[in-house]
C-alpha cells in the first residue's frame, strides 16, 4: 500500500517511528514533512497530505501532531476528506469501517509510540464496510455543498 504521512515539530519522533515501521511491513511511504528539529505549522502539513490524497498521491494518510486535533481539523477544511482524529485502536478500525476516513490524526503527546503502531496497524487492515455505512458517508459528504 502506498501511505502519505506528515506531522509538525510536535508529531516528527512518532512519524519517523511509523515510518520505518511501515516500511518494515513492506509498505511505500510518501513523507510530506516536517524533518527533526525543523518547526511546522500544522495546517500547511494537514493542508499538503490532504491535497495529495485528493490527487490520488497515496492510499491512505497519517498525519500527527501534538494532539491530533490540530491536524484532524485542518485536514477536514479540504473538500472531500474524511480525517479522524484516534486515539485507541477501536476508534482507528471504526473510522475505516464506518467513516470511510482516508486519514487518520494522531497526537504524539498522547499517545504512545506503541500504541500508535497499534493504531495505525488497526487502521490499515480495516476496510469499509458500504451499505448503510456508505449511505451515511455520502450524508456526511453533502454538508460540503
Amino acid at each position: 500500500m502506498i501511505i502519505g504521512i506528515g506531522s509538525d515539530h510536535g508529531g516528527v519522533n512518532h512519524k519517523e517511528t511509523i515510518t520505518k515501521h511501515l516500511v518494515e511491513l513492506g509498505h511505500q511511504v510518501i513523507d510530506y514533512g516536517t524533518a527533526p528539529g525543523e518547526p511546522a505549522d500544522y495546517p500547511d502539513i494537514a493542508e499538503a497530505v490532504a491535497k495529495a490524497y485528493i490527487k490520488g498521491e497515496f492510499e491512505r494518510g497519517i498525519l500527527i501532531c501534538g494532539t491530533g486535533i490540530g491536524m484532524s481539523i485542518s485536514a477536514n477544511k479540504v473538500d472531500g476528506i474524511r480525517a479522524a482524529h484516534v486515539t485507541d485502536c477501536y476508534s482507528a478500525r471504526m473510522s475505516r469501517e464506518h467513516n470511510n476516513a482516508q486519514i487518520i490524526c494522531l497526537g504524539e503527546r498522547i499517545t504512545g509510540p506503541d500504541l500508535a503502531i497499534s493504531i495505525v496497524d488497526a487502521y490499515l487492515a480495516a476496510e469499509h464496510l458500504g451499505d448503510r455505512h456508505a449511505r451515511r458517508v455520502e450524508k456526511i459528504m453533502a454538508l460540503e455543498k
